[in-house]
């Protein structure tokens, strides 16, 4: 949520902060900002999109010149999502300028002590409190702006990733961290700052991630200094960015979504890509190889994740439940922190997150860590948070996704998921090795499956050109295709604004059953496996209800056809592998009912990619 970018070197700043602030929309916002520091601090912000704060400094012939500035966009939580309460936010003497990610949670009370000294607040931010009290112990304790800094953050309870601007130091950034990300790409002579990687890597391929509770103190033309809030200097340690710059373009796609929606041949590859040998028939995950001998010996696994992550993390119980014998639990990360979980020292905790940043999914990883779990990571950025707070993990290799409704991410998740429960399964001795070769087998040919999916856009297109104008769906699966009837329906919700829910097909008998009429489409996911004869008695159920049929079958699957209205028909594949395929026209579905409802199908309102805040 948020972003933040910032420049400081020898380059104009601002067409610098612009195309970061583009580079950063995924994230979801509804405000954005800029400031620049050239004598004095230029400050432009407004409620709405970057093109029209770029719109807005254009036709008021703004000056945007400065070699220093910052750029914000900004999702609301503390006051509506207006012109005052966009960043950057003034110190009440103009001196200071702020960019802010995260919840200051006790706000309120700084503010109220900042009140009785005298300060009046414009906005209705936890952010301008924060640069308020920054000022004040700088001027009160006569300290310099990075102790002032510190200072202030051992005062505040909460979340934050900071940029300040000082008038008196053109030659200064300050960045800190705790709980939301901030990077920082070290080029020559200069340095940018951002929430993630993206707005950095056509500049630099040169990186450090701040950790929680450090500062980062950065003068043009010396070398980066970092401390911590309590005054303990560490040496920056500089990554290198696997990014490419090819991959944040839409590369002749209409929407990212799309793009990403055909990528998943590449990025399921990508995820097995040296992990899984074909000829040999050998899954290795180097990424938790230290600690396989304790997922062999777990008495019980449990999943902490949030959204589209925690349906991977369904599927994932099935799979770890099927083919390792270990019991599972799936846990909403935010629930998971709050209710006093019981964790065991020998218990295996595995955290999924796309961006390596959800604040909930952290949190939940801290709780579980104090614990003495083992916290294993399954996330898509690499250095971010999550993967450097596990103890071992597996990256998805997925590449970066764009567009704020996860598709490729969901493919990547699960095909970790089910390589690690393959090895585990396989090394406990619960799947034969015949058992164990044919589904490395099959899971080889899986990208090539999910091409041959890809080819039913068309129809799939049709069939939602017919349904665009309902204003209810229902999902249904059993199984496997359980946790992809809730991915269908949150993509759904998530970009076309339509109620959907997802249920167990057999659940449909205790309450959903009320809602189906001959307006009501019900999505039934119904492909051979062990549940298909139950499913296809659902069917009949929904069908003596009048309610419409859309049916994903296994190829040549003669008998569902003569009962549904529409048929979606996707290659044969292994039960435990068929969320891979299951899921394709499912995206596609929701992708282009959204196109032709006129949504925003990569920022959807009200949405953010990386949730880092509560």
């Amino acid at each position: 949520m948020c972003g933040i970018v910032a420049y400081i070197g020898n380059q104009e700043a601002y067409p610098i902060l612009i195309k970061g602030l583009q580079r950063l929309e995924y994230r979801g916002y509804d405000s954005a900002g800029v400031a620049l520091l050239n004598g004095k601090i230029n400050l432009y912000k407004c409620k709405g999109k970057v093109d029209e704060l770029e719109k807005f400094i254009q036709k008021n012939n703004k000056n945007t010149e400065g070699k220093l500035g910052m750029g914000h966009t900004r999702w609301a939580t503390h006051g509506l999502p207006n012109d005052v309460n966009a960043h950057p936010h003034f110190s009440e003497s103009n001196s200071l300028v702020i960019i802010h990610n995260g919840i200051i949670e006790n706000y309120n009370t700084l503010r109220r002590g900042l009140e009785k000294r005298g300060y009046k607040f414009k906005s209705e931010t936890d952010t301008e409190v924060l640069i308020n009290l920054i000022e004040d112990i700088e001027k009160n304790e006569k300290v310099e702006l990075s102790e002032a800094v510190r200072i202030a953050l051992n005062e505040v309870i909460g979340a934050y990733a900071i940029v300040i601007i000082s008038k008196k130091d053109p030659d200064l950034l300050i960045g800190a961290k705790k709980g939301s990300p901030l990077v920082i790409g070290v080029g020559k002579d200069e340095y940018f700052l951002a929430s993630d990687a993206t707005p950095i890597v056509e500049y630099t391929k040169d990186v450090v991630y701040l950790e929680d509770e450090e500062i980062a103190i950065v003068h043009k033309g010396k070398d980066l200094k970092i401390i911590n809030i309590k005054n303990q200097e560490k040496t920056p340690y500089i990554h290198q960015l696997e990014m490419e710059l090819e991959q944040l373009e839409k590369g002749g796609y209409d929407h990212f979504m799309l793009k990403e929606i055909y990528e998943q041949p590449r990025s399921i590859k990508d995820s097995m890509r040296g992990r899984i040998s074909l000829d040999r028939s050998i899954v290795a995950l180097g990424g938790i190889k230290n600690y396989e001998q304790k997922f062999v010996n777990a008495k019980r696994i449990t999943i902490v994740a949030c959204g589209t992550s925690w349906h991977a993390g369904l599927v994932g119980e099935y799979l770890f439940e099927e083919l390792a014998r270990i019991p599972v639990e799936v846990e909403y990360a935010s629930e998971f922190r709050y209710r006093k979980p019981v964790i065991y020292k020998d218990d295996i905790v595995i955290a999924i997150s796309q961006s390596g940043e959800t604040a909930d999914t952290l949190a939940a990883i801290e709780l579980a860590k104090e614990k003495g779990a083992t916290i294993v990571g399954i996330c898509n950025v690499v250095g971010s948070s999550i993967a450097r707070a596990t103890d071992a993990g597996s990256y998805t290799h997925a590449g970066p996704e764009i567009g704020v409704a996860s598709t490729k991410a969901f493919t990547a998740q699960v095909t970790v998921l089910m390589l690690m429960a393959l090895s585990i399964g396989y090394k406990r001795g619960e799947i034969s090795e015949l058992k164990y070769n044919q589904l490395i087998y099959e899971l080889g040919k899986i990208p090539e499956k999910v091409k041959k999916v890809l080819e039913l856009n068309d129809k799939i297109k049709y069939i939602s050109d017919i349904f665009k104008d309902a204003r209810n769906f229902l999902y249904l699966g059993r199984g496997y295709n359980f946790p992809v009837a809730l991915e269908g329906a949150l993509k759904l919700k998530e970009i076309s604004y339509i109620h959907a829910e997802g249920y167990p097909a057999a659940e449909m008998k205790h309450g959903p059953i009320a809602l189906i009429d001959e307006e009501m489409p019900v999505v039934v996911i119904a492909t051979k496996g062990a549940s298909y004869e139950k499913i296809v008695s659902n069917i009949q159920e929904v069908k003596a209800r009048k309610g419409v049929i859309i049916a994903l079958v296994t190829e040549g699957d003669q008998n569902v056809k003569e009962m549904a209205d529409y048929v979606i028909e996707i290659p044969e594949a292994d039960e435990v592998m068929m969320p891979l395929l299951s899921v394709i026209p499912l995206q596609l579905l929701s992708y282009h009912i959204a196109v032709m409802r006129g949504c925003n199908v990569d920022q959807p309102r009200n949405l953010a990619k990386s949730v880092t805040v509560e």
